[in-house]
């Protein structure tokens, strides 16, 4: 029951992830899509010292309820207030408080699944959480078609939003409860280390006894994945920053409001069934080498787009096809980051895995719409292309 409170948190901020942009084009016809890059960017920059922050105040007081419960209520205080202005400076500041404050949740989350259940049901436990949280999303998607369709104002939509973050906030007060001990990832990262040494031995062993060695010692390059996850997210924000404007745009697809969500409720359904395969295959997960797999589908998927340019009564059809596709792919990467990160990284780091991420998002989501407006959709396409085939090296590396 602890998640319930994360699914309506997480309904109003799918609501939101597209609503922003179709809004900011909206306030703003000529430069829109360029503040959609500076609004996010700015927010993203902002927090990622709040989500390193967060996770180590966190781990150290060993308190996490008080730290979602302060996510949420700042997110409806603060989304509120963003409803009773348009000056595009003010916005920009009040964003990127709630990204600072929004950043308090992430790591507390992670912690909660990772110590109230056992190392063997993490992948599992994680499928779910996201899984169940990527349905209030799609449902958030809901009521933002159902606001374009019945022509709900933006000051309403965004109250909504802000209503959904109380909520949360409630629910959260009632049913979350911080982990009576904390222990499980320590006894994880001894198992590594142990396993590690005594893969060790057994090789100087057979050496010394001139037996022939058929598997090498080697430690995970936890370099080469930092920087995959960066890449992963660059690419990412890059693609989806400005990927409603392309869908909206009479250049493009020249698709109505409520098509625009209809389309990323499409591409977030995928993601719940990505979620729900993903916790059904937890004890094959295969380490690291599966995840370079999803990561180079997902590089072919974002080159195919560029079929979606070109004139053609079956660009629509492609594009959601693929954006289905992302979605599934999406969830089944997220799952098993999620469970190899919380192995390699200590205590007092929960956050580090936002701040990695955090860093290629707010690169990302800051270049994608400038590049899209400077020089096109065909150059985002090819560039987060090719910058998802960098992380699938890294990830090859790791693996």
């Amino acid at each position: 029951m602890w998640r319930i409170g994360f699914f309506f948190h997480e309904m109003g901020f799918g609501l939101l992830s597209i609503f922003l942009p179709l809004y900011l084009v909206h306030i703003r016809p000529a430069d829109g899509l360029f503040y959609v890059g500076v609004i996010t960017s700015v927010a993203l920059f902002a927090a990622i010292p709040a989500y390193f922050l967060w996770g180590y105040l966190c781990d150290k007081t060993r308190h996490y309820k008080r730290y979602i419960l302060l996510a949420f209520l700042s997110a409806t205080v603060l989304l509120s207030l963003f409803a009773f202005t348009t000056d595009i400076a003010l916005l920009i500041l009040i964003y990127a408080l709630v990204a600072v404050f929004h950043a308090a949740h992430e790591a507390p989350k992670n912690v909660l699944i990772s110590e109230l259940y056992s190392h063997q049901d993490w992948e599992g436990n994680f499928a779910f959480y996201e899984g169940f949280t990527e349905v209030g999303t799609t449902i958030g998607l809901v009521l933002g078609l159902l606001a374009s369709i019945y022509g709900i104002s933006a000051v309403d939509t965004l109250l909504l939003v802000a209503g959904l973050n109380f909520v949360a906030f409630a629910l959260s007060a009632v049913f979350v409860v911080d982990p009576p001990m904390i222990f499980e990832r320590s006894l994880v990262g001894m198992e590594k280390r142990v396993g590690f040494a005594s893969r060790g031995v057994l090789l100087v062993s057979r050496m010394v006894e001139g037996r022939g060695l058929n598997e090498r010692l080697k430690s995970e390059n936890v370099v080469a994945f930092c920087l995959a996850l960066m890449f992963f997210s660059l690419a990412t924000n890059i693609l989806f920053t400005p990927l409603p404007i392309f869908v909206s745009s009479t250049r493009y697809l020249a698709m109505s409001s409520a098509i625009v969500f209809l389309i990323f409720i499409l591409n977030s359904g995928g993601g719940i069934i990505g979620y729900m395969f993903a916790g059904r295959k937890t004890e094959n997960s295969g380490g690291g080498s599966r995840v370079t797999g999803l990561i180079f589908a997902r590089s072919l998927l974002t080159f195919m787009l560029i079929a979606a340019l070109l004139k053609s009564s079956f660009n629509v059809f492609l594009t959601v096809g693929v954006l289905i596709l992302m979605g599934l792919l999406f969830a089944l990467f997220t799952v098993r980051i999620e469970s190899l990160f919380m192995e390699l990284i200590p205590a007092r780091k929960a956050g580090l895995i936002n701040v990695l991420t955090g860093i290629g998002a707010a690169f990302g989501a800051l270049t994608g719409p400038v590049i899209a407006q400077a020089l096109g959709f065909l150059q985002v396409f090819v560039i987060a292309g090719v910058i998802f085939l960098a992380a699938f090296v890294s990830f090859k590396l790791f693996a």
